[in-house]
């Protein structure tokens, strides 16, 4: 009696072990068949260099280029700013659309795009920076060759951003492989910085740089030397030059280090039109509220990068130190995002978000409030930098959770990944593009002298209310926003549960299917 007891309970005992362990072994082999190596998310993150480097020159640079080096008048450089920005965000949707109606190929569905882009995107990028020996048509020159890069360099980007969503499906890995990603993007943006300011500084006129010395200097009279200019023209060319063979070599690290795997799951339904996709993406309200928040914040801080060159130059006096406090300010981004993917981690991504964007505000005012000091300005840069990694980070660590939010209450909807991306990235592009024309426009209105070392007291003071009221108030508008966005942690993880459960059911009906298969 007892030994048919014992053998009972042995029995028992077994068959409450074996679904514990069954759900072990597939939990395993859904980690295993869903992680990423090292080498994969490094080459991942690795493609993400060249948009945030030409971005990066573009941004701090392009601005003061047109201005002081191609000696466009600031209405002309205020239209090229706008209409590319514009044209740029126009080409998002459209290449975003015809993406997520690719087919599949041997190499993927992202990575054609990607490769085909990246030689067209060289090409327009250096012709950028060259001075057109003639003056008639210098506009039409910029304009053209602005247009052509932003729209080589949305094939490379849009692509590029929805990749997030085939390199794995386990949210925990996206979340590491934006981070890594986060990490080189700001990488990126410090080479920019660095090579355009450290190639270019050495190449500037000869001004005074003390700011009682530029305020007391006639500022029609203290202009470049054609000599300077003509080295300067070179230096910008040089810098260009870099910039492109460095894209060319990430965009062959993307290709041969990472594989883009293809998506069977969730394909019951057509592909999307144009018209129900854009309808879809619109009305889901959780994208919404993070879009219009991160619009607001980001917006912020472009603005602050468009004009912070010309700030540098004129209003604090930092002529031969510019290039120096913008590389501060990307090198403080660039060291501090593992610290901010740890922060988001412990403590939420909406928590992370609040701090990551408030911790600017301070270092903004004391910068236009405190009279020029050169440490005074490393300083504040070195604080900036913080912010400037947040700002990086969380839109594209938050984005997937959209997406996934949106996969749980569309289940039978299919190809929609890369719209999400390019809406986002529409947006965020045509109100920077706005921003910038106003904000050159503005420089016009109070009297900007094209290629001169001293600029008169009204557009210094345009620059500080281009660097610090007008962004302090978008990044309060943005928070406000963000406090609505409804997915906080308890909801991330809850759908990324779920979605793991879609997962497991559906890799048991593949195994079920393929054992049935392999029986008859």
């Amino acid at each position: 009696m007892a030994r048919g007891e014992g053998a009972e309970q042995y029995a028992a005992g077994l068959l409450s072990v074996k679904p514990v362990a069954n759900a072990e072994v597939k939990a395993k082999k859904t980690r295993q068949r869903n992680g990423l190596s090292v080498w994969s998310k490094l080459c991942y993150a690795i493609g993400g260099v060249p948009y945030q480097m030409t971005g990066s020159a573009l941004g701090f640079f392009l601005q003061i280029y047109l201005l002081d080096v191609a000696l466009l008048d600031p209405f002309h450089a205020s239209v090229i700013l706008f209409l590319g920005r514009a044209w740029d965000a126009v080409t998002d949707p459209t290449v975003g659309f015809m993406v997520s109606r690719s087919r599949w190929t041997g190499i993927g569905r992202m990575m054609p795009w990607i490769l085909l882009s990246t030689p067209f995107a060289v090409l327009t990028y250096f012709l950028i920076w060259y001075v057109p020996s003639f003056e008639q048509g210098k506009f039409i020159w910029y304009l053209v060759f602005y247009c052509l890069f932003q729209s080589m360099q949305t094939c490379f980007h849009v692509p590029y951003s929805a990749l997030t969503m085939f390199i794995t499906e386990d949210q925990k890995e996206r979340d590491s492989a934006t981070a890594y990603r986060m990490m080189m993007e700001v990488l990126g943006n410090v080479l920019g910085t660095a090579i355009q300011g450290q190639i270019v500084g050495g190449a500037t006129a000869n001004c005074p740089t003390d700011p009682d010395a530029l305020s007391t200097t006639n500022t029609s009279q203290v202009n470049a030397t054609e000599t300077s200019l003509e080295d300067t023209k070179q230096a910008y060319m040089i810098a260009s030059g870099v910039i492109c063979v460095i894209y060319v070599l990430c965009a062959a690290v993307l290709f041969l280090g990472v594989k883009e795997r293809k998506d069977n799951r969730l394909k019951r339904s057509a592909p999307l039109t144009f018209q129900k996709g854009l309808w879809l993406v619109l009305s889901h309200g959780p994208y919404v509220k993070l879009v219009i928040g991160f619009l607001f914040t980001s917006l912020a801080f472009m603005l602050i990068e468009g004009n912070f060159a010309l700030f540098i130059t004129y209003t604090l006096g930092h002529r031969k130190d510019f290039q120096n406090i913008l590389l501060v300010i990307m090198l403080s981004g660039a060291l501090t995002i593992p610290c901010w993917h740890w922060f988001l981690t412990r403590f939420g991504k909406k928590t992370a978000v609040y701090i990551g964007n408030s911790w600017a505000l301070p270092f903004m005012i004391v910068i236009v409030s405190v009279k020029s000091h050169l440490v005074i300005s490393y300083l504040v840069s070195v604080a900036a930098g913080v912010s400037v990694a947040a700002s990086f980070l969380l839109p594209w660590s938050m984005l997937p959770d959209v997406v996934d939010d949106f996969k749980l209450k569309n289940p039978d909807i299919h190809g929609y990944e890369a719209i999400f991306y390019c809406f986002y990235v529409f947006f965020l592009k045509f109100s920077s593009g706005v921003s910038l024309g106003v904000s050159t426009l503005s420089l016009k209105f109070a009297g900007y002298v094209t290629g001169a070392c001293s600029q008169p007291e009204s557009v210094n003071l345009t620059l500080k209310m281009l660097v610090c009221p007008v962004p302090v108030t978008l990044i309060v508008l943005g928070l406000l926003i963000l406090r609505t966005y409804p997915i906080d942690e308890e909801t991330r993880k809850c759908n990324q549960k779920l979605l793991q459960e879609i997962i497991d059911s559906e890799i048991d009906s593949e195994s079920e299917s393929s054992a049935l298969g392999s029986s008859v």
